[in-house]
């Protein structure tokens, strides 16, 4: 039986490209460089900051100068995380749906807590999830099981009557690695070149909407096959 989900962040819970876009933009717009199209910006969102910063101003990590640009990138971001940022389509329903049925929710994601935490509090959701854990709450962030497993512990769950819920393959590793069912998200932040049916999840969804029948019919039986929605 279900007795909890958990959610990854940014590409599954919110959508927060937009806001990562206009951010990246800026700084384009300022250092003399073409922008960048919110298509390329949300395909690399899942992948963090670094990649999306890489992305505009074309430069890896050890590049001279990336640091400074991923600190601007950071600090505008901190200033403007939830100007564009929404619930994806559906997202509202499913988690009042979740709560109608009396199981708890949270979310663990790679996105620091320093973001996640006002993001959370400005999206009117802190108050409703039952954890939130960021990549500094823990050793290892995903796709190791050690965050699945301490927000199930905060939620009061076992990770075997838990399912979680994201939009890249180490979301459904890290889930795996818990001994956890996953559900894939066919329209999160995926690559140009991946596919979420790649990834082994247990389900997978065309929507967020999809997840209201698939929770209800885990709540319902102790086990289910794998299949897609």
């Amino acid at each position: 039986m279900l007795h909890g989900v958990l959610f990854d962040l940014d590409g599954t819970l919110l959508d927060t490209a937009a806001d990562f876009t206009a951010v990246l933009n800026s700084m384009l717009d300022e250092h003399g460089r073409a922008p960048q199209s919110y298509d390329a910006v949300r395909r690399k969102v899942s992948d963090g900051a670094r990649a999306v910063v890489s992305l505009g101003f074309e430069q890896t990590e050890d590049s001279d100068g990336f640091a400074d640009l991923l600190n601007d990138f950071l600090d505008r971001y901190l200033a403007q995380l939830s100007v564009s940022t929404t619930l994806f389509p559906g997202m509202s329903e499913v988690l009042t749906h979740i709560e109608s049925l009396g199981l708890k929710w949270g979310i663990v994601t790679n996105k620091p807590s320093r973001f996640t935490e006002p993001l959370l509090s400005a999206m009117q959701l802190s108050t409703r999830c039952g954890t939130a854990i960021c990549p500094d709450h823990v050793t290892h962030r995903k796709p190791h099981p050690e965050p699945i497993y301490l927000a199930c512990k905060e939620i009061d769950c076992l990770p075997a009557n838990t399912i979680y819920v994201g939009d890249h393959k180490r979301d459904i590793d890290a889930g795996r690695n818990a001994s956890m069912r996953t559900v894939a998200c066919r329209y999160g932040y995926i690559s140009e070149n991946d596919s979420a049916d790649n990834w082994g999840a247990n389900y997978v969804v065309d929507t967020a909407s999809d997840l209201i029948p698939l929770i209800s019919k885990l709540q319902l039986h102790k086990s289910e096959d794998s299949t897609c929605l």
